[in-house]
């Protein structure tokens, strides 16, 4: 599922990135609790404004570790806004697989202060 999810994002392919994710895939960031959401239409929103907004995003995954049906990865995100700024994240996303797709993830990328 991760391999699939980041060659989505590289290839920059929406429909396959919202394959990764079930149809009510819950997504928790704990660090700002008010942007956790819930099902596959809201991811589908979030990849087309990042899509949009950065053209060129790369993403690449550092580490994985998996135990049973959890995956913890440790992310890079980097790519070039529309007006010219640096994107850049880094972070943890653990992720809940069930049939092949991620259930839910707990969300902790941040942006890189450059």
């Amino acid at each position: 599922m991760v391999q699939r999810l980041v060659q989505a994002i590289n290839d920059h392919d929406l429909e396959a990135v919202v394959a990764c994710f079930a149809e009510d895939y819950e997504n928790e960031t704990p660090a700002h609790p008010a942007r956790g959401f819930r099902g596959s239409a809201q991811v589908r929103r979030n990849w087309a404004q990042i899509f949009a907004s950065v053209p060129d995003l790369r993403a690449k995954v550092i580490r994985t570790a998996i135990n049973g049906d959890v995956i913890w990865t440790e992310w890079e995100m980097t790519g070039t806004r529309r007006d010219a700024s640096a994107h850049r994240m880094r972070g943890v996303v653990i992720f809940g697989v069930a049939g092949g797709v991620a259930s839910w993830a707990r969300f902790y990328l941040e942006p890189v202060d450059l």
